[in-house]
């Protein structure tokens, strides 16, 4: 298969087929377009030949010898492809992988294990590694012991099993969250999120526990991860109380919600509420206010996931790795010094 039939099947030119595949070149299209040219390229199964990447145009032919193969397994969400995180993930491991004449073969979640025709891909063990994306219960992790030779780990919340892992630091990123609303003068901090087994939610509370700040349990709402856990759980929150002057949500899906619950409540952010998320997704900076939030360096995170995995299916390392990579506040709109009197209930 050649550049010019994938341009082709794709509706672009072979140059931009040849920027986005052969150099890795985010801006040489849309997100979409993008997408679309990885979906050929991964149901075709073709990578390109070593002379493809040193050309400048897009005239040259892919390879068409077997390539290597891995999976990625979304752990957390059973909408993959609609998350931000995880799909942002995805496709940087899914690039590096092919830098390195890796395809992503094929992408599933927790739910479809349940399905036969995936079932049988994975007994039959055509790939030759897994990347997990998101947090792994124990029933799961057996799953991927019985199933995998090789496995990675990448996330927020640390894995406890002797797998290669890339992390950035959930409890940290939480803490670092909730210590810019104190230095702004907030006390009253409302947790939004999950609490089961979610280290954001103990970095909510240790950083309560630092400055001597109760943990209230009107302040914390106990909801899935995603926008209308978000909106569900705010709404929730508020008809237990309005004395808080913080929202921390543990990600921005869920922060988006709350934003909507809390302004359709009548509440200004962020002169009523403020508000602060992580992951710091590209919808982050578009909303209004632009959410402050906490910035996941989820390209370096899917590269470094991806070249740990392939050297260690080719022998490079036996032991347990864990990377952990850095995290920074990024400071919008959101988030300002408390309100100096208390809201009135509804």
């Amino acid at each position: 298969m050649t550049l010019r039939e994938i341009a082709q099947e794709a509706g672009v030119s072979i140059s931009t087929v040849s920027r986005v595949i052969n150099q890795n070149n985010s801006s040489a299209a849309s997100k979409e377009v993008q997408d679309r040219i990885w979906e050929i390229v991964r149901r075709t199964g073709y990578t390109p030949n070593s002379s493809a990447r040193n050309l400048k145009n897009g005239a040259a032919e892919l390879s068409s010898e077997p390539s290597h193969s891995i999976a990625c397994l979304f752990a957390r969400t059973p909408e993959a492809i609609t998350d931000p995180f995880f799909s942002q993930l995805a496709r940087s491991i899914e690039k590096e992988a092919f830098k390195q004449n890796y395809i992503l073969k094929y992408s599933f979640t927790s739910i479809d294990i349940q399905h036969p025709s995936t079932f049988h891909l994975i007994a039959n063990n055509q790939v030759d590694g897994v990347a997990v994306l998101g947090r792994c219960n124990k029933q799961l992790l057996s799953f991927l012991k019985k199933y995998f030779n090789y496995v990675i780990y990448t996330g927020l919340n640390s894995l406890n099993a002797k797998y290669d892992q890339v992390l950035c630091e959930g409890l940290a990123a939480s803490e670092a969250a909730v210590e810019y609303l104190v230095s702004l003068g907030h006390r009253e901090i409302a947790y939004v999120g999950e609490t089961v087994d979610e280290e954001r939610y103990l970095g909510y509370t240790a950083a309560l526990q630092k400055h001597g700040l109760p943990l209230r349990s009107e302040y914390v709402s106990n909801v899935i991860l995603s926008s209308e856990g978000g909106y569900s759980g705010t709404k929730a929150l508020l008809e237990r109380t309005r004395s808080m002057t913080a929202v921390f949500c543990p990600n921005d899906l869920t922060a988006i919600g709350a934003m909507r619950a809390l302004q359709e409540s009548g509440l200004r952010i962020p002169e009523d509420v403020s508000i602060i998320g992580i992951d710091d997704i590209d919808m982050a900076q578009y909303l209004s206010p632009m959410l402050t939030t906490v910035h996941v360096p989820l390209d370096e995170m899917g590269k470094t996931a991806a070249k740990i995995l392939i050297d260690r299916i080719q022998g490079g390392h036996s032991l347990p790795m864990r990377i952990t990579m850095p995290f920074y506040l990024s400071i919008r709109e959101s988030c300002a010094p408390p309100r100096k009197r208390a809201l009135q209930p509804m």
